[in-house]
């Protein structure tokens, strides 16, 4: 029996090898550095002695965080937030990508909608426009207002419309045949078809929403009603007051360990966890929902 793995293509395959966990490594490491710094003392952090290992190890930045009771009213915001977004896009971009892939003769109107959607696509109309119809809306201070302007996600209606062509048509004949109504079609047999799709713009939607901090730093006036990202960016350690309010010397030791070096590391581990918990579920769905999504027949 013939070899059919020529020596070129061994030492091809270990270069690849080489070079993917290269990348992988330069990935990773930058991220265990920031874990390090988190729980390591100012001293070692200034000096830049902190490598892949903590030095000086302490968690006082973690317990800033966490004993904050804002810390947990933000975190709450930012769940309810991301529930609700999510939710909301998947009510409107599976329907609408679903009425997408309609006939001209079935939906008159199909290459209107269509252009209109890559044309809000390609140019939003700014920050200062959706600032002020998000004000003139009454939406201020509210959690409304961290969600409606993302409501119709354009890239995962495509995504998602470029899907539902790719599902067998004798599938949805056969239903219609049946007596099934467009709804029922959608519901019993695109939706079940589309779940590397679903799932793929879904881990969209959770990312962006628990990563934007801008929206809650633009509409949001009160620290009360910051969603996390917004307000661990916006927390910083003030030395004078906490050397002013350090009535013992334990607590001046304390102050001495923590900097804002450790306090952003700590934020960057914060914020990344619940990703890390979230991503495992739907990652086995990521990269087959781009594939079949992007690819138009």
């Amino acid at each position: 029996m013939l070899d059919t793995k020529s020596t070129g293509s061994k030492i091809r395959n270990t270069v690849i090898h080489i070079i993917v966990i290269g990348l992988g490594l330069a990935c990773l490491l930058p991220m265990i550095n920031i874990v390090a710094i988190s729980f390591s003392g100012s001293a070692a952090v200034s000096a830049n002695r902190v490598g892949l290992l903590p030095v000086d190890f302490t968690a006082l930045a973690y317990k800033r965080i966490i004993e904050d009771s804002q810390f947990w009213r933000s975190f709450r915001i930012s769940v309810i937030r991301v529930a609700l977004t999510l939710v909301l896009n998947l009510v409107i971009t599976v329907p609408m990508a679903y009425a997408m892939t309609r006939s001209k003769g079935d939906f008159p109107a199909r290459n209107i909608y269509m252009n209109l959607l890559i044309f809000a696509m390609l140019f939003n109309g700014g920050m200062i426009p959706t600032y002020i119809v998000v004000k003139n809306l009454n939406l201020l201070n509210s959690i409304w207002a961290l969600i409606l302007p993302g409501a119709v996600p354009v890239f995962s209606v495509i995504l998602l419309m470029n899907f539902f062509k790719g599902v067998p048509k004798a599938l949805e004949e056969a239903a219609i045949i049946d007596g099934a109504s467009q709804f029922q079609v959608l519901l019993q047999i695109m939706v079940p078809c589309a779940k590397p799709s679903i799932a793929t713009v879904s881990l969209f939607s959770i990312v962006g929403s628990w990563n934007d901090f801008f929206g809650g730093l633009i509409y949001m006036q009160r620290v009360e009603d910051y969603p996390i990202m917004t307000y661990i960016q916006s927390l910083n350690i003030d030395l004078q007051e906490l050397v002013k309010n350090a009535a013992n010397s334990a607590a001046l030791e304390n102050v001495a360990e923590l900097s804002n070096r450790n306090l952003n590391a700590a934020k960057i581990v914060v914020a990344v966890i619940p990703l890390l918990i979230i991503y495992p579920f739907l990652q086995r769905y990521l990269i087959s929902g781009l594939v079949m999504g992007s690819v138009k027949e």
